[in-house]
């Protein structure tokens, strides 16, 4: 949405992939070339530097020659700093752990404002913390869910079953303290409370310049991430939600004056039933294993080059290979992408499979492997790309829960 590109371009393949370069898994705004400004952790080492592209945010700022303001906030760090893009003034996000303090890094500033001090001195975070999660209205009100106790949803450590009333308060202590409050609706409605001391704290919305805020509401992720689309929990976390966006835009009627500022609402995904649900009303859905998998494709190597150590990475259903093994091998990189990419789509619940030359040699211009080629990036991504049948999960996700990352419509329409 900010960038108005894809992976293809802005580079940010995932929230977290293999680096080819460093032989390591890599976190989209992981950068050890800054530090926390807040508190003494290392939540603050962070940057936009691996987007290359331009934002909305910095297209604003390079307008006005880098007057008015651009601010990111959320309680996840990578949903604050990358839609405030490369120019911003400051992004803002919740650390959670022991403390609870908003951070930044020292990419933006060495010192907290005032404001954001002040923010962090008033433990609002410990209010919310104070109470129960209920449900906002009857119970019995919630048809658009499933039955709250069910098999298909993650408890917080702690808890017997994921059902209301979940007692926060008690909870907090084995589920990371303050980091509890990101999982239920009170972490939206602390971001709200942020972006209005934002709002305040820069005087935004007041000067000869349009600022920009970018707000990101992501305790909706953590708790579909737990329960699932179908669940009470994440019911009662979009009534919640309505009601923190009211209180939002009554408050910009108010600070800033109706009819000066322009709004926008949209969201990054969805999510996928979980699996083990669809398989109990008999739809299909499945669990992946990248273990049995990468055993099988260590199997093809074997089979055809004599060798099972050509496969340096295996994840986000892609195959990353081990070029200086291949080089001192005397085997091609395009030859053995190829072959494993014939192989794979024999295995069950690999739907497509395509390797990297193709996607550099073949426009897809409708349909998932449209979707792929978007989202495939020739310097950072794999050599052979995989898309799994539908409603296919890790196995990760089999104890409870769901996720998303595919290219079927239950992930991308929003």
């Amino acid at each position: 949405i900010y960038t108005g590109t894809t992976p293809v371009n802005h580079a940010i393949i995932s929230n977290n992939w293999y680096d080819k370069f460093l032989k390591k898994s890599i976190y989209c705004v992981d950068d050890s070339n800054y530090n926390t400004v807040g508190n003494n952790g290392k939540g603050g080492k962070k940057s936009p530097n691996r987007m290359l592209t331009t934002t909305v945010t910095d297209q604003l700022r390079l307008a006005h020659n880098m007057d008015g303001k651009t601010m990111g906030v959320a309680v996840k760090d990578r949903s604050a700093i990358l839609p405030a893009g490369h120019a911003a003034n400051a992004a803002y996000w919740f650390d959670g752990g022991s403390k609870g303090d908003w951070i930044t890094s020292s990419y933006y500033m060495n010192e907290l404002p005032g404001w954001v001090k002040k923010f962090n001195d008033s433990k609002i975070v410990d209010n919310y913390l104070k109470h129960p999660w209920k449900t906002l209205y009857d119970i019995n009100t919630y048809t658009e869910s499933i039955a709250d106790d069910n098999n298909f949803e993650e408890p917080f450590t702690g808890e017997e079953k994921p059902i209301f009333p979940h007692n926060i308060p008690k909870l907090r202590s084995k589920n990371n303290n303050y980091s509890i409050i990101k999982a239920i609706p009170a972490g939206n409605s602390l971001t709200t409370d942020f972006a209005k001391a934002t709002i305040i704290g820069e005087n935004l919305g007041k000067s000869a310049y349009t600022d920009f805020l970018a707000v990101s509401y992501s305790s909706t992720d953590y708790v579909g991430h737990q329960f699932g689309v179908a669940s009470k929990e994440i019911e009662d976390t979009y009534l919640r939600l309505d009601k923190d966006l009211a209180n939002l835009f009554q408050f910009l009627d108010k600070q800033v004056g109706e009819g000066n500022y322009t709004l926008f609402l949209t969201a990054d995904h969805a999510a996928v039933q979980v699996p083990a649900y669809l398989q109990s009303v008999k739809i299909p859905a499945n669990y992946f294993s990248y273990k049995k998998f990468k055993e099988f494709v260590n199997n093809i190597t074997l089979k055809y080059f004599k060798s099972d150590a050509l496969v340096e990475n295996i994840s986000n259903f892609q195959i990353f290979l081990n070029k200086e093994k291949i080089e001192a091998l005397n085997l091609n990189t395009n030859t053995v992408a190829q072959k494993i990419a014939d192989e794979v789509i024999n295995y069950k619940n690999i739907y497509k499979s395509v390797t990297a030359r193709t996607l550099q040699t073949t426009t897809f211009t409708t349909g998932i492997l449209n979707s792929l080629q978007n989202g495939y990036n020739q310097k950072f991504s794999g050599d052979v790309l995989l898309i799994p049948d539908p409603s296919t999960l890790s196995t990760y996700y089999k104890d409870g829960g769901t996720s998303h990352g595919s290219g079927y419509s239950y992930d991308t329409h929003i």
